[in-house]
């Protein structure tokens, strides 16, 4: 190999590097927002009889998909900054599955969503310990040898793929458009892909064998964008955890059965400092 290989290569693996560390920042900071996932104080599951919830005003239920709140004097909720009037019944859905409306009350974010067919009540309180107390989360130092090329193979229709959750009682169901099959580590593997949030998108969840011993045992991520012809990158680098690998107030679906790799993908996000004594 030449000097000029040796150079180019060089300077390859530190873009790559550097642009691995210029998306782990980004995906930190969304991460660390001071409504989102590391704010939620509560989790509850809303019935038919009108309750009172920790961490939000009002009195709450939910029957015949729709979410029913009643205001008492004094106590404020806003919608898209308009407030809404206490006193009479304030109805709200129906939410679609895997949906959800934000409303606000001072500085809590209140989340109202369907998961699992039933209806949750999420306060985020940018004060909430476990934001405030967040210190990053380890990581593999990245490595190219985990950046694979791949390549999606559609099913002749999608499957309804229904799977786990975090939280126990409940299930999944996903639309899952194909496969991932590609190369690793000397081994032909296959991934079933799940719809991403962003359209043309596919989000892939799994395990590996470093699962329960440096990276969270129950699930990490992957999202990828094929091209036209179905050509995959699968950068495992940025590998990522869900919600339920911080805390226990996530609904964070489980991989399907066949996602469960038989090889170690080390790279990516690891185990949360958070979830250290669960190895």
């Amino acid at each position: 190999m030449s000097l000029h290989t040796n150079s180019a290569t060089q300077t390859a693996l530190e873009s790559f590097d550097e642009e691995w560390q210029e998306w782990h920042d980004a995906h930190e900071r969304h991460r660390a927002n001071p409504h989102g996932f590391l704010a939620v104080t509560h989790l509850h599951w809303l019935t038919n009889e009108a309750t009172r919830l920790e961490g939000a005003p009002g009195t709450w239920s939910a029957d015949s998909d729709v979410v029913r709140v009643v205001l008492e004097p004094g106590e404020s909720l806003q919608q898209d900054g308009v407030e809404l009037s206490s006193g009479e019944p304030l109805e709200f859905g129906p939410i679609e599955e895997r949906g959800g409306i934000n409303l606000v009350s001072g500085d809590t974010v209140i989340e109202v969503a369907k998961r699992g067919g039933e209806y949750i009540v999420r306060p985020r309180n940018p004060q909430n310990q476990l934001l405030q107390e967040y210190q990053g989360t380890p990581a593999y130092t990245p490595n190219a040898a985990f950046a694979v090329a791949g390549t999606f193979v559609p099913f002749e229709t999608p499957r309804p793929t229904t799977v786990g959750a975090a939280v126990e009682g409940i299930q999944h169901v996903y639309e899952a458009p194909g496969e991932i099959r590609f190369k690793l580590a000397g081994e032909e593997l296959a991934l079933t892909a799940f719809n991403g949030h962003a359209p043309g998108s596919l989000s892939v969840l799994f395990t590996d064998q470093t699962s329960g011993k440096t990276t969270y045992a129950a699930n990490r991520s992957l999202s990828v964008v094929p091209a036209a012809d179905g050509s995959v990158q699968l950068d495992f680098n940025r590998a990522v955890n869900l919600p339920c690998a911080y805390t226990d107030l996530a609904t964070c679906p489980l991989p399907p059965a066949e996602n469960r790799l038989p090889v170690a993908i080390e790279a990516g996000e690891k185990i949360p400092y958070e979830r250290q004594d669960q190895k």
